[in-house]
């Protein structure tokens, strides 16, 4: 059985001029201890999936789905209540900037230890001890008195492992990695990428790795979606992908990377493939 699993979702949001679909009958599935990629450029539809199925979009959004599956549990059919139960314990995301997804008027260690008290209903001193260990797991020097630190006294890339910390706190079954690079140099991208999929491995956890780098996905995945103006255009093994894709438009992405260039001149994808087609039997 799939941990996850989607078929057919869609979600459309309100505008002046009249509805607007941003995800266009996406289907997927991922399994324990698996990676899936999700790669595509800014505003083909990749968060907005994700965020369907957290449970996390506003209440102006439409969504639909012929199946929403978690672990068994139709997550259609949950009330709010029980939807809040699980996202943050069972499934998790690690969300794009992470200063600003923190709280500024709270300390770090408030913030990671609430989810302990919410979720577990551990006492302040098993709180503490726990938000200790996970910050010493995601490799944050001095966990015991970086718990003291608000947001802005970290860099980026340390408030990112406090993103993750908190993420993984109550050992979800179920990790989305949305962007979890972005902003960071390459040194630290590399660190923190190299920790996500340590934690992985160690926790058995499936994994959503949402991304717009090719090379992200050559590193980290299993299998790979690729999504363009909200539909999903083919699914492969990763290894499949890069050898003989299959789509107009991920032969576009690939030919686009930075080691492609001719000179000074970076390759670019053309802003609308208007013919473009999903690949046969890609929203399977």
């Amino acid at each position: 059985m799939a941990l996850l699993e989607i078929e057919n979702l869609v979600v459309e949001f309100q505008t002046a001029s009249g509805p607007f679909r941003a995800v266009d009958g996406v289907s997927l599935k991922v399994h324990e201890r698996e990676v899936l990629a999700i790669v595509g450029e800014s505003g083909s539809g990749k968060s907005v999936s994700m965020l369907a199925v957290m449970g996390l979009l506003p209440w102006t959004a439409k969504v639909t789905a012929d199946k929403m599956a978690f672990n068994g549990r139709d997550l259609l059919k949950l009330s709010p209540a029980e939807r809040r139960k699980m996202v943050g314990k069972d499934m998790a995301m690690i969300f794009q900037e992470p200063v600003a997804s923190l709280n500024p008027c709270f300390t770090v260690g408030f913030q990671i230890e609430e989810v302990l008290r919410v979720h577990l209903g551990l006492d302040k001193a098993a709180r503490r001890a726990r938000a200790i260990e996970l910050f010493s797991a995601v490799g944050i020097p001095d966990p015991a008195e970086r718990l003291g630190h608000y947001p802005h006294q970290m860099s980026g890339g340390q408030c990112q492992r406090v993103m993750i910390a908190i993420a993984i706190a109550c050992n979800p079954k179920l990790l989305i990695a949305d962007e979890p690079t972005t902003a960071l140099d390459v040194t630290i991208q590399k660190q923190i990428l190299d920790l996500l999929m340590r934690l992985q491995a160690e926790h058995g956890m499936g994994l959503i790795m949402i991304t717009h780098n090719m090379g992200v996905v050559a590193e980290t995945a299993d299998r790979v979606i690729v999504q363009y103006k909200g539909r999903k255009m083919e699914e492969a093994d990763v290894l499949s992908l890069f050898e003989s894709p299959k789509s107009n438009y991920t032969r576009a992405l690939l030919s686009a990377l930075p080691e492609n260039a001719v000179g000074d001149r970076l390759p670019t994808v053309a802003g609308f493939m208007v013919d473009e087609a999903p690949v046969a039997g890609a929203a399977q």
